[in-house]
């Protein structure tokens, strides 16, 4: 599998994660995960050769984090793994510390790859609070507890905040596909200033570009509520799904792995974050770390997507 080199790392970050919100329960996907798929499909996505996971102490409590340690065993050094702090830890370094400490009790492991603050949080809408998070996140880092440290799900304007802290980042998770592009423009040329790569999560539009609209797929809160599947944008995501179906099948392939394919070819790219708990989807994902698109293939792909920004505008 396609890999990139991130500075801060000694192990190369393949093109595709391995998001494991849905391997624990949580109020986005319920308690749907035994601890048996949970087992299954991480050391699917290995097999795959896929060696990034990504996990938060917000997954179930620290859940995700303990599946995850528990199914990679004593594969759990070769691999990269992100996790994320909730941002409603108190802003001090003893508060910071207990928490990545918590996290690496949970992965069995003395220091984890990549540290988040998984949120921007009003807290941080002071520049003075902004900068102090910087400045903690930083000596978590320098304590040898995280290699590296990241965000998530920040936009222009908390970015600025940051000043020159945003230079500490390596990357910025935010959600990022085929027809969800709101991340680009500015917030994304900030990021690329700076050095700090995307890890694109919801790739797959959380499997609506796999055709996941049956009763069962949309049982899940964070689907229902996922404005996607939800009129009016529904209706006009049939043009991108049809191309995506299109395109598979020269290729080969299958739509999910198209629109995966399409993310990692973007500016600024990582790594593109795919969930599942179920084996067979992440083993049928696992090619789209090495499937190239053709540039016509990316033009079709642009205009679609360009189309439905203009009629969901």
């Amino acid at each position: 599998m396609q890999s990139v080199n991130v500075k801060g790392l000694d192990k190369p970050w393949t093109r595709i994660t391995f998001g494991c919100w849905q391997i624990a329960p949580s109020g986005g996907w319920g308690d749907l995960c035994t601890t048996e798929e949970a087992d299954r499909v991480v050391k699917t996505a290995f097999d795959g050769g896929i060696r990034a996971f990504d996990t938060a102490e917000g997954y179930g409590d620290g859940e995700s984090e303990r599946r995850l340690a528990k199914a990679l065993g004593s594969n759990k050094d070769e691999v990269i793994i992100i996790s994320k702090m909730w941002p409603d830890a108190k802003l001090t370094l003893p508060a910071y510390s207990e928490r990545l400490d918590n996290t690496l009790k949970a992965l069995g492991r003395d220091h984890v790859d990549v540290y988040l603050m998984h949120w921007p949080s009003d807290e941080f809408n002071n520049p003075a609070n902004a900068k102090k998070m910087v400045e903690l996140m930083v000596a978590l880092r320098d304590s040898g507890k995280a290699r590296t440290i990241g965000l998530s799900n920040y936009r222009a304007a908390d970015l600025k905040r940051l000043g020159d802290g945003i230079s500490e980042f390596v990357v910025n998770q935010v959600p990022y596909n085929l027809l969800q592009r709101e991340y680009e423009g500015e917030t994304r040329e900030l990021c690329q200033k700076a050095g700090m790569g995307y890890m694109a999560y919801s790739p797959t539009a959380r499997g609506l570009f796999g055709g996941r609209v049956d009763a069962e797929a949309l049982r899940p809160p964070t689907r229902q509520q996922y404005y996607l599947y939800q009129e009016p944008y529904f209706s006009q995501t049939k043009p991108a799904l049809n191309l995506l179906a299109e395109i598979a099948q020269e290729l080969g392939t299958n739509p999910i792995n198209v629109a995966v394919a399409w993310v990692i070819a973007q500016a600024n790219l990582t790594s593109a974050v795919v969930g599942s708990r179920k084996h067979q989807q992440i083993q049928e994902v696992c090619p789209a770390g090495d499937l190239q698109l053709s540039l016509e293939h990316l033009k079709q792909l642009n205009a679609v997507s360009d189309q439905f920004q203009k009629d969901t505008a």
